[in-house]
């Protein structure tokens, strides 16, 4: 249903560093760079960050966040931990989250303008 998506970043060679060290650990890589613009994706960019210098930080309460799909549970810790060391925030640690319809495992973080991001794996139990 979703092409791709877009989240706007205050410094893009900042993100473009994070991103690409956070992205990596579930098989996305940078492929398109733009004076103003940068593209991750497996095959073609689904993912992309744009420059908005003068963007104020996302705001927590905002409730916008992006899920991107991981294969494992191990793809959701290295994701976490990636964008920790790369210069994010967790906004929720690695682990299952129960629902009433389905058993799922994930891990938040924010980036360094706020934009929260989540992994998510559906482990068989």
């Amino acid at each position: 249903m979703i092409d791709h998506i877009s989240v706007g970043v205050t410094d893009l060679d900042r993100s473009a560093k994070f991103y690409e060290t956070t992205l990596a650990a579930l098989g996305l890589a940078r492929l398109v760079v733009r004076p103003r613009t940068v593209g991750f994706g497996k095959t073609y960019p689904e993912f992309w960050i744009n420059l908005r210098e003068g963007m104020p930080r996302v705001a927590a309460e905002s409730g916008v966040h992006i899920c991107l799909r991981a294969k494992t549970t191990a793809e959701v810790d290295a994701f976490h931990a990636a964008a920790l060391s790369a210069g994010g925030a967790s906004d929720g640690a690695p682990g299952i989250r129960p629902h009433d319809r389905v058993r799922y495992y994930v891990a938040f973080v924010t980036d360094p303008d706020g934009n929260r991001i989540e992994a998510v794996t559906f482990p068989a139990e």
